[in-house]
């Protein structure tokens, strides 16, 4: 355990302080630290004996890229890139507006629905944040809304990205605990709406303080709201037949991914909103945002099998036996670790340092791993938009230059909490995330 530990101090170490991205990070920690273990010295580096860490991390290399299950990410990221190219964003706010955005503080509300209903295909908190800021931030400014609401609700809209299915985390996630990415995807829906919700209360909250920081908008008639609505049928259309299919059991994962990337492709051409040379931008951001994406998968993977082969896992188990708490402590203790590090590291940095750790734990407590995943997503949310480091706070410092990172943080004070409130609610209430799992897929 203390060989396992000592290596987790030095990767935070090299990650924090040398600032050595965290695939290489991840790989050359567990790299040294399994060759370690075989009884290895850095005094005799040419030994036969590094062939077991050499085999192994190799090994993860390939299996990782010739994984059939994997190609679901670059799927679902190039039908996101498709879809942001296709102006459908636009759309979506649209069309919340038409319905919410008479009333006071509707268009911040508007956003975030925007935000649920993009993230949906997107898959992205990123890109869902600097798609939305350009998309939702003028008409908020015309009516005279704060800055601090108006950037708050794209920070942690977007945040519903990671979560919303279908979710790149959510896949990353499964593949490191080989749970059903299917039943994932069925676990996060419902505790994605929840988290709609509790953020259209919160905008509620916001205007019920200061009704200025939000003033209603214009009000349109039903026939306009319809024509609204009408602009949405492409995301619709492929959001049903996407996840549809996959909750449906008509096809797996991936091939809904190849399904809705093809969708996407071809409203894109629709909307005539591709030439050659933005095809190949987005052919290229795939590929780019995929290679980094396996690139830290095959480190997790590599420095998990670094801490399995320390025994972390089996003496984490054996430490909290041996407390006599309940296995809800432990929960909760897990969670205030992640929060406590979802100030310093950005999400998928995050759930692939202590997922690996923790999942057999929470495994051999007794405890659903969907159900697990859904509450590490959710905890995960939280870091994107709270200080110091809330990724979505500084992707909308970069889009909107005059706009301080310091007035967004203020104003995602009341959105933070309720997905305190939502974590809680998810941890305590399993049937939350489960219950659709359990009704599509176990009975």
């Amino acid at each position: 355990m203390i060989t396992a530990l000592t290596g987790f101090a030095i990767l935070l170490l090299i990650i924090v302080v040398v600032r050595v991205p965290i695939a290489f990070a991840m790989g050359l920690v567990g790299f040294f630290g399994f060759a370690y273990l075989q009884g290895l010295g850095f005094d005799n580096f040419m030994d036969f004996r590094w062939n077991g860490a050499l085999s192994m991390a190799s090994k993860r290399v390939i299996d990782t890229a010739q994984e059939y299950s994997l190609s679901v990410i670059p799927l679902f990221i190039l039908m996101g890139n498709f879809v942001t190219k296709s102006g459908l964003s636009q759309e979506l706010y649209a069309a919340s507006n038409a319905f919410l955005g008479h009333r006071k503080g509707g268009l911040a509300m508007a956003t975030v629905v925007a935000c649920g209903g993009f993230s949906a295909i997107c898959g992205s908190s990123l890109a869902t944040s600097a798609t939305m800021a350009k998309v939702a931030m003028p008409p908020m400014r015309k009516y005279g809304y704060s800055d601090s609401l108006a950037t708050a609700t794209i920070a942690a809209g977007g945040s519903l990205g990671i979560l919303i299915p279908p979710s790149v985390i959510l896949v990353i996630y499964g593949l490191l605990t080989e749970t059903s990415i299917r039943e994932l995807f069925a676990a996060g829906f419902i505790p994605g709406l929840l988290g709609i919700l509790l953020y259209l209360l919160a905008v509620r909250y916001v205007v019920w303080r200061n009704p200025a920081s939000g003033p209603c908008g214009d009000k349109l008639t039903w026939p306009e709201r319809f024509k609204a609505l009408s602009g949405v049928w492409g995301v619709l259309t492929l959001f049903i037949i996407v996840m549809g299919g996959i909750y449906l059991g008509i096809f797996t994962p991936t091939e809904a991914a190849g399904i809705g990337a093809g969708g996407a492709f071809f409203i894109a051409l629709a909307r005539k909103s591709l030439s050659w040379a933005s095809l190949f931008d987005i052919l290229t951001d795939t590929g780019r945002t995929t290679t980094m994406l396996f690139g830290v998968v095959i480190g997790a993977l590599i420095f998990s099998n670094f801490i399995n082969r320390a025994g972390l896992p089996a003496d984490l188990l054996a430490f909290v036996q041996g407390l006599e708490v309940s296995p809800m402590v432990v929960i909760l203790v897990i969670l205030g670790v992640y929060i406590v590090l979802g100030m310093v590291f950005e999400s998928l940095s995050m759930l692939l340092l202590t997922v690996p750790i923790f999942f057999p734990l929470v495994q051999s407590l007794g405890f659903d791993l969907v159900w697990f995943g859904i509450v590490v997503v959710v905890v995960t949310e939280i870091s994107l938009i709270t200080p110091p480091v809330g990724m979505n706070v500084f992707v909308l410092s970069a889009v909107l230059r005059d706009v301080k990172a310091s007035t967004i943080f203020k104003g995602v004070t009341p959105f933070w909490c309720a997905d305190i409130i939502r974590l809680i609610l998810v941890t305590l209430i399993p049937a939350i995330s489960l219950f659709l799992p359990e009704l599509l897929y176990r009975n």
